[in-house]
């Protein structure tokens, strides 16, 4: 069995990241109707691999790309205990290799680059109705927040509110 390695993203593979930042997107589009068509970008891929506040981790499998995330540091809300938090973002792995513990590799690599920086707290964004990728998330550790909703008035019904009288 091949081993998957895990190491920092460099300038080499915005080719392969760029295909799975467009892999991401054609999975989210069922769960974002407010996205514009294609072609969209998400990341600034090149800012983030060179950015010194940004861990952009690749996990490979015969020397080829799989999956990737990056983990930034971000200034956290005055309200919130920490000063600064561990934001992550673009986790993705190839279809063939789903399943296989490599998400958990890569947050695991973020993680440890979170504390080694002086973060406990980490956050990451995941659609509420991506029930696969929450229940991921929730088994390695992490736990529902804040929700954010959205509501698109054009979507409404000859623009009524569904509304039900309270019993």
């Amino acid at each position: 069995m091949q081993e998957i390695k895990l190491r920092t993203a460099t300038l080499e593979d915005i080719e392969a990241l760029e295909i799975f930042e467009q892999g991401i997107i054609q999975y989210e589009r069922p769960f974002a109707p407010q996205l514009k068509p294609d072609p969209i970008h998400y990341y600034a891929i090149e800012d983030l691999i060179q950015n010194k506040d940004a861990c952009f981790v690749i996990a490979e499998l015969n020397d080829r790309p799989i999956g990737c995330g990056y983990g930034i540091i971000q200034k956290s809300k005055p309200t919130k205990k920490e000063r600064h938090h561990a934001y992550l973002g673009f986790m993705y792995v190839i279809p063939k290799q789903r399943g296989k513990g490599v998400n958990a590799m890569v947050i695991q690599y973020l993680i440890d680059w979170a504390n080694s920086k002086g973060l406990t707290e980490i956050v990451l964004e995941v659609y509420s109705e991506n029930k696969s990728a929450v229940k991921a998330y929730k088994k390695i550790g992490f736990q529902p927040g804040l929700v954010k909703m959205r509501l698109n008035t054009e979507e409404l019904v000859e623009g009524k509110l569904k509304v039900r009288a309270l019993e």
